[in-house]
């Protein structure tokens, strides 16, 4: 049951991300870098979560600057 929400999670993850790349931009680093440090705390997916989402933000910070 496990395999198959991972797979289902993946596969959902790679359609969002093929159709919007722009919109990703900083998503894929920062939900790495959060999910490793939520798992180490026990808390995998909601550091990725959080991580997708700062990520995000500071590539946005970093294209308005210039």
């Amino acid at each position: 049951m496990t395999h198959r929400i991972a797979l289902i999670s993946a596969l959902t993850i790679g359609a969002v991300l093929a159709g919007a790349p722009a919109e990703a931009k900083g998503c894929l680093k920062g939900a790495v870098v959060g999910g490793v440090a939520g798992h180490m705390a026990g808390h995998g997916k909601m550091g990725a979560a959080a991580g997708c989402a700062v990520g995000h933000h500071n590539a946005n910070k970093k294209a308005k600057q210039g």
